[in-house]
């Protein structure tokens, strides 16, 4: 054992990352420059990273873009919106790290990160086992460089591909783990994307997965008109666009005032009760958001998270559960809340 300037106390991995991948790939890893072909797809080595090149929907390609953009802005989200995020995490999921199954199906278990970012949401959920776990981190944007960078920061082993997640070449039944954090929503198909992901994993693996809930009518309505709005501009032109929204929602949120829903509006899906008037503009007119530890960049960060992105699908809990049953799993933890629903399946 060996113990970092984290205090967290690490176990070498049993073999590199390019030696378990290799295998999980069934195919020797290429010099840099250089390209292998495997299931079908052709995976070329670029900067360290096995990269495809396809054609995917303008709709993915854009999503793939304005998330490496924002990712690739480490100082609007190392600070505030980390620590807010890991919070929100455990809150959903539980301490997943402790969990009495993590490694019930392998000594050394493959934990495929779909759509890992910059491997914020992998980093707060498992880190204190990441040294355990063969981390495999996949995104379809360019921000699999800087999840890269932030693992090496750490001294954690990892291996990281740059592909979309519908199709990784990997092998039925390859893997252990699978976390799709939020992700699935911005494919061309959430339920297509959850079915590809699950040929991967085990009988009697976990995924544990993250999808936006659908919102009332005029909350559904702005949020989808600001989207449209930025798909005409550039990441950089989206984000300062989006900063005199988030300013707003930093006025509303120091105003700290309530107001009185006098009764329930059914018409807008606008219940009755009292409420800060930031948080109902928020659920029910447009997201602002905003929390007083975080930076105006920090928060517009989490606007940008979810205005830019062209694909950005919204689901009924029912739906989740349809889906889930299809699919084969079995649900072992469901959190449902206003902005999404969480869940913890284990695959029969």
């Amino acid at each position: 054992m060996s113990s970092t300037a984290s205090g967290i106390s690490r176990a070498a991995p049993e073999a590199a990352p390019d030696s378990w991948l290799a295998e999980l790939l069934g195919a020797p890893l290429p010099a840099e420059g250089g390209s292998i072909e495997t299931r079908g797809r052709v995976l070329a080595m670029r900067d360290g990273i096995l990269r495809a090149r396809e054609l995917v929907s303008p709709a993915q390609a854009q999503t793939g873009d304005v998330f490496g953009y924002k990712w690739g802005r480490r100082e609007s989200f190392e600070g505030g919106p980390r620590k807010f995020l890991r919070q929100w995490l455990i809150e959903r999921y539980g301490e997943v790290s402790a969990a009495p199954w993590l490694f019930a199906t392998s000594a050394s278990p493959i934990l495929l990160d779909a759509g890992c970012g910059a491997g914020v949401s992998a980093l707060a959920l498992f880190e204190p086992v990441l040294a355990r776990l063969r981390y495999l981190g996949v995104d379809i944007s360019a921000a699999v460089d800087v999840a890269r960078a932030r693992f090496a920061e750490r001294g954690l082993p990892a291996a990281f591909m740059q592909v979309d997640l519908n199709r990784i070449p990997l092998a039925e039944g390859a893997v252990d783990l699978i976390l799709a954090e939020g992700v699935l929503h911005h494919t061309d198909d959430t339920r297509a994307a959850l079915a590809a992901l699950l040929r991967h994993l085990k009988p009697g693996g976990r995924i544990l997965f993250y999808v936006y809930r659908r919102k009332g009518p005029l909350r559904e309505f702005s949020d989808d008109y600001i989207r449209e709005k930025l798909q005409a501009m550039t990441p950089e032109q989206g984000w300062q666009a989006l900063m005199p929204l988030t300013r707003l929602g930093r006025a509303l949120g120091e105003l700290d005032v309530e107001i009185d829903v006098p009764e329930a509006v059914e018409l807008l899906d606008i219940p009755a009760g009292r409420i800060n008037l930031q948080r109902f503009f928020y659920w029910h007119v447009c997201k602002l958001f905003y929390r007083p530890e975080m930076s105006v960049e920090e928060m517009n960060h989490i606007n940008f998270d979810w205005y830019s992105p062209r694909n950005a699908r919204r689901h009924a809990p029912e739906e989740v559960r349809r889906w889930c049953e299809e699919l084969g799993l079995a649900v072992e933890r469901e959190r449902v809340e206003e902005a999404g629903i969480t869940v913890i399946a284990r695959k029969g």
